[in-house]
């Protein structure tokens, strides 16, 4: 994992490689035209030469002010994790929705959010004690504030309500206001309910509970998982780099990026919902991006001192080069994460809220903060070389990007057989995504451990017909006993219902309760769903229930899925085409990036779903994935893979521009960058881990799936699978039609130099061309 030096790439490189590096390459030849040293100040470089005068002018004034924000951010961002909610998973818009409040407003016992587990011991439920106990217990929690729709066995002796064994039974209620409120409430009343209360002993559960306690967990997992990434993020950096002081860099963009994030989503609580969730995502890439750009940063800004070149020289051709790619590449992780905006779920919509924001700020954070701090370090950047206490000898940097070279060139020399090879392994490990079963997350996302976990499972257990797991058939408009009487016939008699309870009325609305034959969201549930949907009454109905809001939230991410995935192909390949100027390589790369994420996908559903390593990795299996879990990991997984594909096309782009050899630029761009995108990759992946260490499932879905899709693109795909392509697809990779060249040339960036003042560039003759070779641009 050593960084490659600058000045080692002798072995492997080709005889005139020397020649085909400009002296402007280096800072310390004078001002370039990136400098503002173009005949007309105009264009790219002057642009360029400009921002870097303004970031590194008065470096000590820049950290100053970020030292600020930063301390701002931390005030600002104090408690957000106790203003963001842990739901969203349903359309808002959707019918299921509309139900929902309209029966929570017109009959709150309908939708019970609290519920009491009753625990007689070896008694009966029905023992006079148990029972009188029970009641007490019941009317007091009826006369709590903030409670209402309170039931219970006792009262209504539903036998939906008690155990089949007899010795359990049910309290509901439900706990009004917002998920914040009931929250409040919930830790007010649980510490004087949980526990023995005379003959019974009282557990705590119901959707409510479950929300509260997943929030929890949520945030003592973070802060483990800080704990964990931190210093093992930093020793991996002090690997990379060798130097103290530059492994300390990268880690003070992501803390400025994350306390930044934080402050960003609590404005952002007091206009709309954010997902607690989103927690996640905010360190988990406020860490691995910041790493990632300040590591191309870092290690570009040593690469020209060790050419000579003074240090704010150095910072200037290091923002011409590694920044242009920064920018590219914070852009296109922005475009995959904005795409969420698109869906309605509010769960989704908030990781591209924090991902979009930690996205700019660490990119903003290593474009300005950073430069100026290489400015003031100078050649202190290298300081305090702790490898050294682990070897002997003199470092050999450049053996490691001497080996990158060679398997580059081994790669392109057997190009088939890789293509064919990677690409058939990818596809057969996503095969398990073949059999994917959509859910909706519940209590099993917590620990087997966790109370509210405990109770659900009773009641799955040992309660006959689920319940809470039923449907709600909401009627509006005037009508007759008659008329509802024959309804709920009509309703009793389709072919997936196991009974029909109602109806409820007050005034001109009415509610229906009916229990599905099976699981409450299995597909036989789904189809009941749509069965009612389309059951004549003479009123207007709407259905809701977990099944309901599940077939919902599946037809919205249906309906926007093409949008979205259009908006991050359309603008993806514009990106990589302003970056390359070819119209191969931008569809290469989206096809490569695809197709790099198809591990990810088969192992969710091999080890999640299907619950293989359940017991080592500590989770419940539901039996099917939270239907928005993989929009998310696919949208956060290719902005990321999308990261890594910029750096190295960004090189091999600067390559080809200053030699017109593509072979040798596709070598080059992988001997310089393979190592640094490994040790960038396998960086972030100890942060997706270490959130995968979560005890929510979903969490741990999420870190450990990114993980190891981060790891395949590195490994695999960047290292084997795009350069056999590129060999195979020749000097056709970097064709463009005229427009398309002009407009490139016109508003276009890529890693490099512009292009200095000079002669016209002479014309190679064609017989002495080599046939797989573009014509050598001369200098």
């Amino acid at each position: 994992m050593s960084e490659v030096n600058s000045a080692g790439d002798g072995p492997g490189a080709a005889p005139d490689q020397g020649k085909s590096e400009p002296a402007d390459r280096g800072a310390g030849a004078g001002p370039t035209p990136a400098e503002g040293g173009d005949a007309d100040g105009r264009g790219t470089g002057a642009r360029l030469g400009g921002w870097t005068r303004f970031v590194t002018a008065r470096p000590r004034l820049s950290l100053l002010v970020a030292l600020l924000l930063t301390a701002l951010a931390v005030v600002a961002g104090s408690g957000v994790a106790d203003r963001l909610g842990s739901g969203g998973w349903e359309d808002p818009t959707a019918e299921s929705t509309y139900a929902t409040k309209a029966l929570e407003r017109e009959f709150p016992a309908s939708q019970p959010n609290l519920l009491l587990l009753l625990h007689a011991g070896g008694s009966s439920v029905d023992d006079p004690a148990v029972a009188a106990e029970a009641k007490r217990v019941t009317a007091r929690l009826a006369a709590e504030p903030g409670v209402t729709g309170v039931g219970s066995y006792w009262q209504s002796g539903s036998p939906a309500l008690k155990s089949r064994d007899g010795h359990e039974a049910l309290i509901a209620a439900r706990i009004t206001g917002d998920e914040t409120a009931a929250a409040d409430t919930l830790d007010r009343l649980a510490p004087s309910y949980r526990g023995r209360s005379g003959p019974v002993e009282v557990e705590i559960g119901g959707p409510v509970a479950v929300r509260h306690e997943m929030q929890t967990t949520i945030r003592e997992d973070l802060t483990r998982a800080e704990l964990i990434a931190l210093p093992v993020t930093l020793l991996l950096l002090v690997m990379v780099f060798g130097s103290a002081i530059a492994a300390l860099l990268p880690l003070g963009v992501g803390i400025f990026a994350i306390l930044g994030t934080n402050a960003v989503l609590r404005g952002l609580t007091e206009v709309t919902d954010v997902s607690v969730f989103a927690m996640n995502l905010t360190t988990a890439l406020g860490l691995g991006l910041a790493i990632d750009y300040a590591l191309f940063i870092v290690r570009r800004f040593r690469e020209e001192l060790a050419t000579g070149a003074a240090p704010r020289a150095a910072v200037g051709t290091t923002l011409r080069t590694a920044g242009r790619t920064v920018l590219f590449s914070s852009l296109t992780v922005a475009v995959s994460l904005a795409a969420m905006l698109l869906f309605p779920q509010y769960f989704l919509r908030s990781f591209a809220y924090a991902g979009i924001a930690v996205v700019l700020l660490a990119a903003g954070a290593a474009l300005i903060l950073l430069p100026a701090a290489l400015v003031l370090l100078g050649h202190r950047v290298n300081a305090l070389d702790l490898r050294r206490l682990f070897r002997r000898g003199a470092p050999r940097a450049a053996e490691g990007g001497a080996a990158w070279g060679r398997t580059a060139s081994l790669v392109m020399r057997r190009a088939p057989l890789f293509v064919v090879a990677t690409t058939a392994g990818l596809i057969v490990l996503g095969l398990p995504f073949l059999g994917v079963k959509f859910g909706t997350a519940d209590d099993r996302q917590l620990p087997s451990t966790a109370e509210s976990h405990v109770v659900q499972q009773h009641i799955r257990d040992g309660f006959p017909g689920s319940p809470g797991g039923g449907l709600e058939v909401l009627a509006e408009g005037p009508a007759t006993a008659t008329q509802y009487a024959e309804y709920g016939k009509r309703i009793a008699a389709l072919p997936e219902v196991q009974r029909v309870d109602g109806p409820l009325v007050k005034g001109d609305a009415a509610y229906f309760t009916v229990l599905p034959e099976g699981e409450a969201v299995d597909e036989g549930a789904q189809r009941l769903v749509g069965e009612l949907r389309a059951t004549h009454a003479p009123f207007t109905t709407a259905v809701t229930g977990t099944a309901a809001v599940l077939v919902d939230s599946k037809d919205a991410i249906g309906d926007r899925l093409p949008w979205a995935a259009g908006f991050i192909a359309i603008v993806t390949l514009l990106l990589v085409f302003l970056l390359t100027g070819s119209v191969l390589i931008p569809v290469q790369a989206v096809l490569l990036n695809a197709l790099s994420l198809t591990a990810m996908f088969g192992a969710v559903v091999w080890v999640f779903q299907d619950g293989h390593l359940s017991g080592l990795l500590d989770f419940t299996s539901s039996g099917s994935i939270e239907t928005t879990l993989p929009v998310l990991m696919f949208c956060v997984a290719f902005g990321l893979s999308m990261d890594y594909g910029v750096f190295l096309l960004s090189r091999i782009k600067e390559e080809y521009d200053h030699t017109g050899d593509h072979q040798e630029a596709v070598r080059f761009g992988l001997q310089r960058t393979g190592g640094l995108i490994t040790a960038a990759a396998v960086i972030l992946a100890v942060v997706m881990v270490a959130i995968g260490t979560s005890r929510v499932a979903n969490t741990k879905m999420l870190g450990l799936g990114i993980a190891l899709a981060v790891l395949m693109d590195a490994m695999v795909v960047r290292s084997l699978l795009v350069p056999a392509v590129m060999r195979l697809t020749g000097r056709a990779t970097w064709w463009a039609p005229g427009p398309l060249r002009r407009f490139h040339d016109r508003f276009g960036l890529s890693e490099g130099e512009a292009p200095a003042a000079a002669p016209a560039p002479a014309t190679e003759p064609a017989g002495e061309r080599e046939p797989d070779r573009d014509p050598v641009e001369a200098r």
